[in-house]
């Protein structure tokens, strides 16, 4: 289980991103992060892989707290997924991309070979091994992205607006994989069909405060995200 509570993560300027979130995910359990821009999405989750740091409150994996003796395990067991793909694929060919996280995890290479081949093909897209990701499509990059991360066999993954640059074909592709994906998932998105697509539950934040945790109904209370200015 991923516990997060009473998290409150404030910048040097004095804005608070975060204040006062708690919830928690299951395992295999997916969740969709919804709110208008501004609302904290993108701080909530870079805080809970370590890249911006807590002012107060608690993130657990299991019974483990994030802190800086654990930051290399819970990145191990938490994966990233970026809204824009390039932001993790820099190396020369896809392989190489996929083989960066297991290879900084202290993996020999008979092991990082064994997950880059186990997560190219749990993807279906093996034959982009030796791709470049400069000539790769929108989609492509996508789930390459996401090889990248489930190649360091995390328990839960992160979404950070997952359908943004892809065309209609990519995004119904994407909504299959991610429905098929056994990792408990928070995904932060402003693609509300998408959300009602892959996800059972639905987190809003507002201005930094979770203000509502519960069903696909939320999804659908047109003047309730209209308030919260989506």
């Amino acid at each position: 289980m991923l516990t997060i509570t009473d998290l409150t993560v404030e910048y040097t300027d004095g804005t608070r991103a975060i204040e006062a979130v708690s919830f928690s995910i299951d395992a295999g359990e997916n969740v969709a992060l919804i709110g208008a821009n501004g609302a904290g999405k993108t701080s909530l989750l870079l805080t809970l892989v370590g890249v911006l740091e807590a002012n107060r409150g608690e993130i657990k994996i299991g019974e483990t707290i994030l802190g800086k003796k654990t930051l290399r395990e819970i990145r191990s067991r938490v994966g990233l997924v970026f809204q824009n793909p390039d932001d993790q694929l820099f190396m020369p060919n896809i392989f190489e991309d996929v083989a960066f996280g297991p290879r900084g995890f202290g993996c020999d290479e008979a092991e990082t070979s064994r997950r880059v081949k186990a997560a190219l093909a749990g993807l279906g897209i093996d034959h982009l091994a030796t791709r470049s990701p400069l000539k790769l499509s929108g989609g492509e990059k996508r789930l390459a992205a996401i090889a990248t991360t489930l190649a360091t066999e995390p328990e839960f993954l992160l979404f950070d607006e997952p359908t943004a640059f892809l065309d209609p074909r990519a995004r119904r592709n994407l909504s299959v994989v991610l429905s098929s994906l056994p990792q408990g998932k928070l995904i932060a998105t402003h693609d509300l069909g998408f959300a009602q697509e892959v996800c059972s539950r639905t987190l809003l934040l507002e201005k930094g405060r979770l203000v509502a945790d519960g069903g696909l109904e939320i999804l659908l209370d047109t003047s309730r995200l209209e308030e919260a200015g989506l």
